[in-house]
Formats: structure tokens, C-alpha cells, sequence
């Protein structure tokens, strides 16, 4: 299991936080932890672009959410297989002026006790600001090792050299932001990048997997060891699309795709029982699936504490 490294000195370890944001729990061998980068204001119309305004304001009402806007989680996680500490996306970092309570990576990794400089992996499941904006904080590249390992798709890389936003549905100045981001990315850790075609093993028992859909070179990440099982699904997934797994959502670069991806993730993982963690689904993110009827449930784990 995580514990405090003792060559880093959180910052406020003196101080308990009265809501925490990690969470630690063990997949076979492996040590996983969930991390919280914050949350992000968001209009509530874009969880659902291809729907009846009036469905969409059901399903709010039904779950106690306004209508305007609300909060989306944004999680990121760390993984030790071995002796490689495996960083899954990296947060928000200070790209969005708009998302104040997002970006507490990377001070929240070294909260945890986590030392930048002995993470060995980073696995980004799709290039988006708040996947890869913490990486571009300021003192954050220098004190990655010099032979860190970044893990991105192929078909991600070449997609963000002329990015299609034609089928997106997302409020401005966001999808500016977007391409300078992943264009800062590119520049900063070219010489970094591990591309993969269609999977790649990171270290023993993880691995990521290209799937599309969100982003074309989208990707998600499959830990496995000991007979135990659990998939960080990136952004394949959102609050609303367990009850309505065909509900477009508008940050999606190929909904119809997006959709067919969700739905193949949500079947194989009601199948084989693993767990779940995703970006955008409330912290820590930690559940299973369970098909009901033409759609599905999400049952959060109970907290060991």
C-alpha cells in the first residue's frame, strides 16, 4: 500500500484535510492510489447533446443537480507495480483560468507523500487540458527523471496536428485551449513520448489499450494481478451515462463512436466484474458495474479505511 515517502516533506502534514483527496486501495500486488485534482464548472447541456432539453432536466432533477452547471470530478492516478510508479494522467495544471478549483496536482501528489522524481511512467489516456496540463506547471518537467517514460497513442499524437472539433459541443474559449495545451505537450515532452499503436504493456499488470471515441486516440488503463481487475476509463465515461449510455456528451470528438465505445466498456466490465475508476465521476471513483436492463448502474465500493 501507499505510504509517505520519507525524501519528501508534504506541505501541509501538519494539517488534516477535513475532506480527503486520495484514496488507497490494492489490486492484487499492485498499489493504487486516487488522487483528486479538483472539479470543474461545467454547463449541465453538455452532458447530453443529442437528447430533449427536457430529458436532460429530468435526469438532473432526479439527481438533485441544478440545470445551469455543475461540478465534474478530475481524477488522476498512481500506480506501483514493482519498482516503476506509474503516473495516469496528470490534472489541469493552470491552463483554465475558468476551472479555479481544479490544477491541485501536483501538490497533492506530494501531500501523498509521492516524489516526482521517482515516478518512472506516465500513461495519458487522451491529450485534453485537464489530462495533461499538469505537466506543464512551472518546476514540473525538471524534477521528472531525465529518462521518464510518457505513454500516448499514436493516433492521439497525429490527431492533435490538425484537431477536427466539428462534432464537439463545448462552451469558449475551451477549444482554444485545448489545441495550445496539447500543442505545449507536444513541444515539452517530445523527446519523452513512448507512442503505441493499439496496446502496450507499461510494467507487469498494467497495460493501456486504445479505444477512441472521446478523442480518436483515446486510450484506457487495465490493471490486473492476482486474479483482481480494474480499468481507469479516462474519459469513456461520464455521471449521466450509466442510465443513458447513448446521451452524447459535447466534449466527445466523435460521439457516435464515443458511445459505442462506452457501451462495450460498461459490458465488459459488468462481465467480468472488475473495478472502475474514471476521470469525471465523483471521487474517488471507485466501483463496479452492473448491467441493468438496456443500460447500467454504477455501485461504488464501500471505503476501507
Amino acid at each position: 500500500m501507499f505510504h509517505l515517502d520519507d525524501t519528501v516533506r508534504p506541505a501541509n502534514q501538519h494539517r488534516e484535510e477535513l475532506v480527503p483527496s486520495r484514496y488507497a486501495l490494492q489490486i492484487g500486488e499492485l498499489d493504487v492510489l486516487v488522487i483528486s485534482d479538483g472539479v470543474l464548472p461545467l454547463p449541465a447541456t453538455t452532458m447530453a447533446t443529442n437528447v430533449d432539453p427536457a430529458e436532460l432536466a429530468t435526469w438532473l432533477d432526479n439527481n438533485f443537480l441544478p440545470h445551469e452547471g455543475f461540478d465534474w470530478p478530475l481524477n488522476v492516478m498512481v500506480v506501483r507495480s514493482g519498482e516503476r510508479i506509474i503516473l495516469i494522467d496528470a490534472g489541469l495544471g493552470n491552463q483554465f483560468a475558468g476551472f479555479p478549483r481544479a490544477g491541485q496536482f501536483p501538490a497533492r501528489l506530494e501531500a501523498a507523500g509521492i516524489d516526482l522524481a521517482k515516478v518512472t511512467d506516465v500513461i495519458i489516456t487522451h491529450m485534453h487540458m485537464d489530462h495533461v496540463g499538469g505537466l506543464l506547471v512551472e518546476g514540473v518537467k525538471e524534477r521528472l527523471r531525465p529518462d521518464v517514460r510518457i505513454h500516448v497513442t499514436e493516433t492521439e499524437v497525429k490527431f492533435w496536428d490538425l484537431p477536427d472539433f466539428s462534432q464537439t459541443v463545448m462552451p469558449q474559449p475551451v477549444p482554444d485551449v485545448l489545441r495550445s495545451t496539447a500543442a505545449a505537450f507536444i513541444k515539452a515532452y517530445r523527446d519523452k513520448l513512448q507512442v503505441f499503436k493499439d496496446k502496450v504493456e507499461v510494467a507487469p499488470g498494467v497495460s493501456a489499450r486504445l479505444t477512441g471515441g472521446h478523442t480518436p486516440g483515446h486510450c484506457v488503463v487495465d490493471l490486473e494481478s492476482e486474479g483482481e481487475r480494474l480499468t481507469f476509463a479516462g474519459d469513456a465515461m461520464f455521471p449521466v451515462a450509466f442510465d443513458n449510455p447513448e446521451w452524447h456528451n459535447g466534449f466527445e470528438h466523435d460521439p457516435v463512436e464515443a458511445a459505442r465505445v462506452r457501451i462495450d466498456l460498461f459490458r465488459e466490465m459488468a462481465a467480468n466484474g472488475g473495478f472502475l475508476v474514471a476521470t469525471h465521476l465523483p471521487f474517488p471513483s471507485v466501483g463496479r458495474v452492473a448491467a441493468d436492463g438496456d443500460a447500467f448502474r454504477y455501485v461504488p465500493v464501500i471505503w476501507d479505511f
